[in-house]
């Protein structure tokens, strides 16, 4: 008897390593196919594809919608700060000083800066391009005296339209508005400028440049296209 129970239990192990053997092959099968076995219930993914769900918002969307705004002259992210006409060849020295509107602190709560603290950047970093600043009108100037380097910002206030997109796409280099902000840190009055950084100042260099008439955008845009 006991060596019928014996042999019962040495076959139901072959069996069970059999079947175990038999069922690995199953999976590594199916895995090297790229398929997955599954075990026990399952149930169908009730979210949509992300992807899919994009592709369906955006094909409900107009291909432009550039006419809901109007002009693009007159959008208020392309209205440059205004600056008036340089009379006179001049140079002036100008510290771009910075004050804190917050205090900084280490991560141990140690008070680093307090807010109110006043600093010069240019002791800290420099700015290896320089920045030269005119009206459109001026751009054929502006193109003959930058650098590969250099920006060109587009000073507002005189009576051509300034639209950086359109004459930089046809002059082949990009261009800037001028923003209130940097005319302020700057302390920018007129154009034509460069401004470059001269050890730890800013030297301003404004030009008065002679003008038979007035030049507007469009036949800077034509000059630009002539090869």
């Amino acid at each position: 008897m006991e060596h019928d129970r014996g042999s019962i239990r040495v076959a139901a192990w072959q069996f069970g390593t059999s079947l175990m053997l038999v069922f690995g092959a199953f999976v590594i099968a199916a895995t090297a196919r790229g398929q997955t076995a599954a075990v026990g219930r399952t149930w169908a993914i009730a979210e949509p594809d992300a992807l899919s769900e994009i592709e369906a918002r955006v094909a409900q969307q107009p291909k432009s919608i550039a006419g809901r705004f109007g002009p693009r002259e007159k959008w208020s992210a392309m209205q440059s700060a205004a600056l008036g006409v340089a009379r006179a060849n001049r140079k002036r020295s100008v510290v771009p000083f910075h004050t804190l509107d917050f205090e900084v602190r280490l991560d141990d709560g140690k008070l680093l800066y307090p807010k109110g603290y006043t600093f010069n950047p240019l002791t800290y970093v420099s700015m290896p391009q320089r920045l030269i600043v005119v009206h459109s009108r001026d751009l054929n100037w502006a193109l003959g005296h930058a650098r590969a380097s250099d920006w060109i910002l587009l000073a507002g206030g005189g009576p051509e339209v300034t639209d950086p997109i359109a004459l930089g796409e046809k002059v082949a280099r990009p261009l800037f508005i001028l923003e209130e902000r940097v005319k302020e840190r700057l302390d920018l009055r007129v154009a034509p400028v460069i401004v470059a950084q001269v050890g730890q100042k800013l030297e301003v260099s404004e030009f008065a440049l002679e003008r038979k008439g007035p030049a507007p955008a469009s036949q800077i845009l034509r000059s630009a296209s002539t090869p």
